[in-house]
C-alpha cells in the first residue's frame, strides 16, 4: 500500500511497478499503454484503464443518463 501520486492523502494498493508510483481509483491510467512493460501481464492499472473498465462513478453516471432518457420517452 502507498499513497496516490496525485492525491497524497489517499492510500491505495494500485502501484505502477515500471515507474514506481501509486494511483487511487480516480487516477487509474496507464502512463505508457503502448510501450513495452515487463510488468504488464500482472498490472491492475493497465488492465482497468486499457481494457475499458469504468470506475463506479462512471457506471452510476451512465445509469442516471439511461434513466433520464427512459423518463423522457414515457
Amino acid at each position: 500500500m502507498g499513497n496516490c501520486k496525485n492525491h497524497p492523502d489517499r492510500e491505495t494498493s494500485y502501484q505502477c511497478m515500471k515507474h514506481d508510483y501509486y494511483q487511487c481509483q480516480e487516477c487509474l491510467e496507464c502512463k505508457d499503454p503502448d510501450i513495452y512493460c515487463k510488468f504488464r501481464s500482472a498490472c491492475a492499472i493497465h488492465f482497468i484503464s486499457k481494457k475499458g473498465f469504468e470506475s463506479s462513478k462512471e457506471r452510476e453516471s451512465e445509469k442516471g443518463k439511461i434513466l433520464e432518457k427512459q423518463e423522457i420517452h414515457h
